[in-house]
Parts: C-alpha cells; structure tokens; sequence
C-alpha cells in the first residue's frame, strides 16, 4: 500500500485558514430531517435518507442562471480492475470547506470552493468487488472508508494520513466492502456484500476511536429455534443464506431505530435448497444502534428468487395519514414494489408495484403487506416471464422526498424479463439461473404518491443516446428536483415532471446530486464518470 498526499504550496497559504479552523463533525449535528445549509455531513445528508435540501437561493425563477462554477476530474489512475476507467459513484461529504469522495482504492479531499486537490489516498487493494464505492463517513477530524477487500480504515480528515485499519470481511470467502460507512452516536456502522458466494450478510458496529467491533448483526437466524428460522429448512440453508447489507441505512435518533435493507436470499436463483420466506433477507429490518438487536422486519421480496437485493434506502418522513400524525419509512424497492411503513413498529400501510403489475407475485399478504410470490414466476429451465425488468426495477441510486409535494422520486426501468434456472439440484451453489434480458425497457423516472402508491407523474427517457436516467435524485425548497437523463444534469419541476433546465456533463450521471452554501453561494455538486461538477449561480458573489 502506498499514501500519497498531494498538496501544492502555490496555494496552501490560501488554504490554510479554511484547514487550520476545521472542527471537524460532530455527530450531534446531524438532524434527522434538517441539516446545517453548510455542509452535507453524511451519504444522504442527513439521517432520514430524504435527500430534501431546505436551500433554495437556486429555484425555479432563476434555474436558467445555473452555471458550471469548476470541474475536478480523476487523473493518473488507469482503467480499474474489471470495470474499466475511474467512475464517482460515492456522494461527497462537505465539511469545514472541505469535500471528500471515493472511487474503489482511493479517497481524495478538494476544496470546496475552488475544485483544487488538497490530498489523495491510494489504497493497493489484494480481490474483492470494484464495481463501486460510495464514499467515507466522518467523526469529528476522521474519515472512514472500506476498501473492496474487507479493510476499515480510518484516515486524519486534515492531511490524509492513515491513523489505524481493521479487517471486517474475509475477501477469500467472497466478501465484498464498498458502502459508505455510516456514524450514529459513538458507532460506525459498515455492511457487506457478497453477490453469490454462499455466505451469510452481516452488519457491524465498530468504535470510531480504535475500530474494535461493539456488535454485529447476521442477516439470518445463527441456530434452529431462533425467531426467523422457522423460514429457512436447515442449518446449511441458513448458513450459506445470503442477504448483504451493503447500502447505507437510515436513522430516527428519537426512536433510536437503525434502519437497514437487506440483499437477496442465496443461491440465488435457485430457491429449491431453500424452502420458505428466508428470513431475514430481502427485508427492511429495524435495530437497535447500541446492541444491534432486532426491533422489527419487514420482508419485500419473501423467498426471493430474482436477485432483488432489498438495500434501496429506507427514507424516513412524517405525514398526516387519515387525519393522524405519523412517523413513516417508504422503500422503493427493486422488486418493483412500492412500500409505506410505520416506522415505530413496521406495520404495513402500502405495498404497490410502480414497474408493471408486480406479477411475480399472486397477492398481498393481509397480515404483514408484504407480497405472496407466484410460484409460476420461479426461474425455469425454459425461463419465466415477468412484466418487469428480471435484474430488478431499480437499484441502488438514492431516491428522495420531497415534504413540499408529499412525493416520493427514485429512478427506475420498465419492461420484460425472462429468468432462467439452470442448477436444477438438490443442493445447488451460487447464482443457479440467470436473466434473459430487458424486453421492451423503458427508463424513468417516477413520482410516487406515498398515500396511495399510485403514480403521480412519469418522465421517460426520450430513448435517443445517453444512458436514460442515470444516478440518484436530490429535491430542494427551491421547487427543483435534480438528476441525469441521457447525459445530462436535469432540473425538473417536483410538482409535474417538467424539465426546467439541463447541463450536459461528461457522461451520465453517476452519483447522487447534493447541494449545500458556502459563502453566501449555493452549490450543486455531482458526479458523471470520472469527472466531480460544481454548479452555482452565474454572477453570485
């Protein structure tokens, strides 16, 4: 492993002010639903996962002003193993001036103001998942991030010298680390992945001043005779079961309720070695921050057969149901479904598939609203056909709320999709089957009203060139919505769908869009390829 800090002198005597006078971040500062206009302190910006910023200097009378302020692009890194050249898939944290951003192997510190590099972190990874990184978390002058073979390192926010690592998952058994780690209290919270390897997920609670483990939680029951394990046939079952965790969660300080979604069951097509709902996988789950104890579960996708992995963010929000006060989780989830719990004990409110009809499933369980999967929609050998997209209607891009419009927005596909299974044995391992493609895919963004689940609005991709919608969504007071479409950043009225405004970028959006002030100016920060844009204003000093 080699560190590199980059920091040139030309400028540091400017810099060193904004540097000098760092506190840091104090987890105490991170609201649940507001969070201080200069700074973005955490993956989603705040705990709720609602990716509303109450900033609206930019709004829509003066949209068509916003302008590319700087562009920091990736430089002296080559293609990455397996996925070709550098992509920012991570959501930067903005504190004291300062932002900090991942790509797998390296994490990189930029002023905020200007898109100048202060230092750079290379990390010499030995296996494990590149395909993504979704950033750092942060405690006090600390940052925290995972490297894609199993490693938890912390790093000096200042300089970006590397204080202590720990290893947390074993890249020999096939894990996976690429989350961005999460801090609640006096924990950091860090998930795993494993795609089809057979082993079980898992989520941890390390001491951010050592990294010592404080808990971990397991995806599946450990033994027959714990609750869950009734929905797993034996102890082999469970133990290769699946259900990573590797998308951060969300957080209601004044429930202290952690909330987490979990990957899809393992094998992972090939459901026959496994009979029953496969608890706790496919599943929004509820614990509790300071022992990891399980409060309640909610199962999206039970027995799930499709590779819907269920970590899409649980997004936290209060309304008026009925003509009563309550305290909501709604998922967006990639089996297509759409969901609305009470977050105080995870009772069902809705479950509606906003991606076709949701026929993979027969029907809604009246006890726990979670769908009854159709055995006919099962992997065959000849395939299945289900009207939605086989891979999932949507995926880890960060969705949003909007309190203003009581909407929820995420970017999602339409179509067709056929699974096939192919390991027809009692015991079979890994993926089992596959998916036959997208029939007829249509790329969109949806507006979902959380009431009902019905539709309120849709804006297709035109379907000429791009990558369609692409990235995560960011809404504002400002009466914006902002994400990627066919190359380019989009503003579009929250309310209707109406594109107001585009910027073309370098590729697709790749990110999730944030937003904060710095010096009297609002900034609109995100990610496409390789390059990191910031957009303010034009002519605001």
């Amino acid at each position: 492993m080699r560190m590199t800090r980059l920091l040139v002198a030309a400028f540091a005597v400017t810099l060193l002010p904004s540097l000098s006078g760092a506190q840091g971040l104090n987890p105490a500062s991170i609201g649940l639903f507001k969070t201080p206009a200069d700074m973005w302190p955490t993956y989603n910006g705040d705990y709720s996962g609602r990716r509303f910023s109450e900033l609206d200097q930019i709004n829509q009378s003066n949209i068509d002003l916003l302008k590319i302020e700087w562009i920091y692009r990736i430089t002296g890194i080559g293609p990455q193993r397996g996925v070709g050249n550098p992509t920012i898939k991570s959501t930067p944290l903005m504190v004291d001036g300062v932002l900090y951003f991942t790509i797998p192997d390296h994490v990189f510190a930029i002023n905020a103001r200007t898109g100048e590099q202060l230092w750079q972190y290379n990390f010499e990874d030995h296996g494990g998942h590149l395909v993504r990184q979704r950033g750092v978390g942060m405690y006090r002058d600390w940052l925290y991030f995972l490297t894609p073979d199993g490693w938890f390192i912390s790093l000096n926010a200042n300089n970006g010298k590397e204080r202590w690592k720990k290893k947390v998952a074993d890249e020999k058994l096939q894990y996976f680390t690429t989350m961005a780690p999460m801090v609640v209290k006096n924990h950091i919270l860090v998930g795993v992945g494993g795609d089809a390897m057979d082993v079980r997920g898992y989520l941890e609670a390390r001491d951010p001043e050592t990294g010592d483990l404080q808990w971990r939680w397991w995806s599946e029951p450990r033994k027959p005779g714990d609750p869950g394990s009734e929905t797993w046939p034996s102890q082999a079952a469970m133990d290769h079961g699946g259900g990573m965790t590797w998308l951060p969660g969300t957080y209601d300080p004044d429930l202290n309720l952690l909330y987490w979604g979990t990957g899809n069951a393992n094998p992972v097509f090939a459901g026959q070695s496994r009979k029953g709902a496969n608890l706790y996988t496919a599943s929004i789950v509820a614990l509790n921050p300071d022992t990891g104890k399980l409060v309640w579960y909610f199962q999206a996708s039970p027995h799930d057969t499709h590779d819907w992995d269920n970590v899409e963010t649980p997004v936290l929000f209060d309304a008026v149901i009925d003509g009563t006060p309550r305290k909501l989780l709604a998922q967006g989830a990639r089996a297509g479904w759409f969901f609305v719990l009470d977050r105080t004990n995870g009772k069902n409110l809705v479950s509606k598939p906003f991606s076709g009809t949701g026929n993979w499933a027969k029907g809604v369980d009246p006890n726990t609203g979670s769908p009854i999967p159709d055995p006919d929609k099962e992997p065959k050998i000849d395939g299945s056909m289900i009207d939605m997209p086989v891979m999932g209607a949507t995926n880890w891009p960060p969705p949003s709320y909007d309190p203003q419009t009581e909407l929820f927005y995420l970017n999602g596909t339409e179509g067709y999709g056929i699974a096939y299974l192919y390991d027809t044995s009692d015991q079979p391992e890994g993926y089992g089957g596959g998916g036959g493609g997208i029939f007829d895919g249509r790329s969109a963004l949806f507006a979902l009203d959380v009431r009902s689940g019905n539709i309120r609005w849709k804006h297709e991709h035109n379907g000429r060139g791009g990558s369609g919608m692409s990235g995560g969504v960011l809404t504002t007071a400002g009466h914006l919505l902002f994400t990627g479409d066919s190359g380019n950043l989009v503003a579009l009225d929250p309310e209707t769908g109406r594109i107001l405004w585009h910027q073309q970028v370098v590729s697709g959006v790749s990110n999730g869009p944030s937003t904060w002030m710095l010096d009297g100016k609002q900034y609109i920060i995100v990610g496409a390829g390789d390059s990191l844009y910031a957009l303010t204003l034009a002519g605001k000093r």
